[in-house]
């Protein structure tokens, strides 16, 4: 089934942006409009934190952003690998870890590493070189695992 599948970011097909914003933002309950400003900010130039989909023909059915900050407390742990989703039926096929890949390769390319990632998964993301670095504490008062890849 992966190799239907198209993976890209959105600065090399901007007109999904706005798809892709309400996408992130039916997932994770985040506003829309804090997605399209990051994404934009890609697309124009104005950082080289990206935002990574899988296309199923023209359905998202996974992607993930890279920001400064993941909603937690050590800002000095920066960029951070956020929004990791795959549609369930599509789950266990190898797209977070392409998606990761992708995502991590990209930043080395524009000079930027380490990158973190901040979940309460263990065991899924150790298989694409992240490893445990510390806990944080979240900005809704929550505790969880910060992961880097080097």
């Amino acid at each position: 089934m992966l190799n239907k599948l198209k993976f890209i970011t959105v600065k090399t097909e901007p007109e999904i942006i706005e798809k892709a914003a309400a996408w992130f933002s039916s997932k994770w309950s985040v506003p829309k409009e804090a997605y399209l400003e990051c994404m934009n900010n890609y697309v124009n130039n104005k950082t080289n934190l990206g935002w990574f989909l899988c296309l199923d023909a023209d359905r998202i059915v996974g992607g993930l952003g890279v920001v400064e900050n993941d909603f937690h407390e050590r800002k000095d742990l920066a960029p951070n690998i956020c929004a990791v989703y795959v549609e369930e039926e599509y789950r266990n096929q190898g797209i977070a870890g392409r998606l990761l890949n992708f995502a991590v390769d990209d930043l080395k390319m524009n000079g930027i590493s380490p990158v973190y990632l901040i979940t309460d998964h263990i065991g899924f993301y150790e298989r694409y070189g992240f490893t445990f670095l510390t806990m944080t504490k979240c900005d809704g008062g929550d505790i969880s695992r910060i992961y880097i890849h080097k």
